[in-house]
């Protein structure tokens, strides 16, 4: 099983691939399931994605309660992922976001389309929910855990749902499915609309889309895309934080050396008696 360790370090290089992705920007948050207890998740404090480390991830109950208290400023949209792990047990892993790609079909109403074999992820049909249906008006930001349940019961069981003005919320059965569907729901988004600017979109047919989901879940296809996003990520100097093994740097390569040169010279008044 998964250590808690690598639970807080998977949310914090989730939020930094998809940051780094174009997926989420100051805004947005991806969360993970506790790996042993379904009642329980793990997201970051309030923070920008870009930012966020294992230390900043805390773990929540359902009802988007933090389990330990806590002073730090924390997600006000994150009944979000509370009320759509009660909705949907499969879930193990949520981001939302407000990602460019998506906006227009967010804006316009248009349907977003499963238009490339990576595009099956969104399946074959991507509800669209409008939080005025219910609501009425307001700012748009899901603050309460009635707006939270509204949202899941619109997703159902499809993999993400669209937000009327707002954005996206997809979700994943572990999280390098979740950054999969992600970023590739959004290449679909770029490229149904500039094929509609082409004049025609053809869109998959049911049976592509099924028979292209189920390679796109394979274990294989996910460890590869993780293993590349996150090596763009490394590259672009981006990573987490890492601790030193080994002393590093001048100074620390000065204390060594003060160190040794001060062993010497102890072990050598010790002969010299």
């Amino acid at each position: 099983m998964v250590s808690i360790d690598e639970v807080r370090s998977q949310v914090a290089l989730g939020n930094r691939i998809l940051a780094h992705e174009g997926v989420l920007d100051a805004f947005g948050h991806v969360s993970m399931r506790h790996p042993a207890d379904p009642n329980r998740y793990f997201l970051s404090r309030s923070r920008a994605p870009e930012l966020v480390e294992p230390a900043d991830v805390l773990e929540y109950d359902l009802d988007s309660s933090p389990v330990k208290k806590t002073d730090l400023r924390l997600y006000a949209e994150r009944v979000i992922h509370g009320e759509i792990y009660k909705a949907r047990p499969d879930v193990m892993a949520v981001v939302h976001h407000h990602a460019p790609a998506v906006m227009p079909f967010c804006i316009s109403g248009m349907e977003l389309l499963p238009v490339m074999h990576l595009g099956a992820v969104i399946g074959p049909k991507v509800p669209m929910w409008d939080q005025y249906d219910e609501f009425g008006d307001t700012n748009l930001l899901l603050v309460q855990p009635e707006e939270g349940a509204s949202l899941a019961r619109a997703l159902g069981q499809a993999p993400l749902v669209l937000m009327k003005g707002h954005g996206a919320t997809v979700v994943g059965s572990t999280i390098q499915e979740l950054v999969f569907r992600a970023i590739y729901s959004c290449r679909n988004a770029e490229y149904q609309f500039a094929a509609q600017m082409l004049g025609k979109v053809m869109p998959l047919r049911p049976g592509e889309v099924e028979k292209s989901a189920q390679i796109n879940a394979m274990p294989t296809a996910n460890f590869r895309t993780w293993e590349y996003w996150s090596a763009r990520l490394e590259k672009s100097g981006g990573g987490l934080p890492r601790l030193a093994k080994k002393p590093v740097g001048r100074s620390a390569k000065r204390a060594s050396v003060n160190r040794t040169t001060s062993s010497k010279k102890t072990k050598a008044k010790g002969r010299k008696r």
